[in-house]
């Protein structure tokens, strides 16, 4: 019986991977066949089953491995000096300026919406997703980061639908202006999020602009 090597095994793995991802993107999750994952990553249909036995094996894979980047990803955010900052700087690189994340996000859940067995699986990323959020948010909170008034699980749900309207806008209009966007997410972000302290700081006016002029008569 002939030896597997793990280390080129998961290279090969991976480079399934990433051919499912670029049919995934260009056909859709309906669209792209095993046949047409197997024709982009140079290999036949035998081949591939030694690697994944189904299509939805190779999603199921994906759906993993986006868990662990997002996991990764909260923890750089909760490590920035500014927490909404750094999740409008994810937001932006990974929703607005990502086009394979806007393509999969929307068909994904239209897929969702006709077929039972996708739906179950759409339906396990999301309550992974929306747990990171919850643990990420009350540690923001628990640091004084982020308005302890804020339910965690529901403001989850909230900033879950602002990531799936995000990867929506530049596929509804591909003239968006992303920075002009980006400054309007920080403005929602910052008054959504801030605790009240820090919001109450900011909207302060200054000394020079905040009060008005009083007219002196000359006598």
């Amino acid at each position: 019986m002939r030896k597997v090597d793990p280390v080129k095994h998961e290279l090969k793995r991976g480079e399934i991977i990433g051919a499912a991802l670029r049919c995934f993107t260009r056909d859709g999750f309906r669209g792209a066949s095993t046949t047409d994952i197997c024709t982009e990553a140079g290999i036949s249909p035998g081949h591939l089953y030694h690697y994944f036995e189904s299509k939805e094996a190779i999603i199921e894979t994906m759906i993993d491995m986006g868990l662990a980047r997002a996991a990764g990803r909260f923890e750089q955010i909760l490590a920035a000096p500014d927490v909404i900052e750094a999740l409008l700087a994810d937001i932006e690189e990974t929703s607005l300026r990502f086009r394979p994340a806007q393509a999969l996000n929307l068909d994904g859940l239209a897929e969702a919406a006709r077929n039972p067995e996708f739906a179950k699986m759409i339906a396990r990323h999301t309550d992974a997703v929306r747990r990171m959020w919850g643990d990420f948010l009350r540690q923001a909170q628990s640091q004084g980061r982020v308005d302890p008034g804020l339910d965690p699980d529901a403001t989850a749900n909230i900033l879950i639908a602002l990531i799936d309207g995000s990867r929506a806008m530049p596929i509804r209009n591909p003239k968006l202006d992303i920075k002009q966007s980006v400054a309007h997410l920080k403005k929602m972000l910052v008054r959504f999020l801030s605790p009240p302290e820090a919001r109450s700081a900011t909207s302060k006016p200054s000394r020079q602009t905040g009060r008005p002029l009083k007219l002196v008569r000359k006598r």
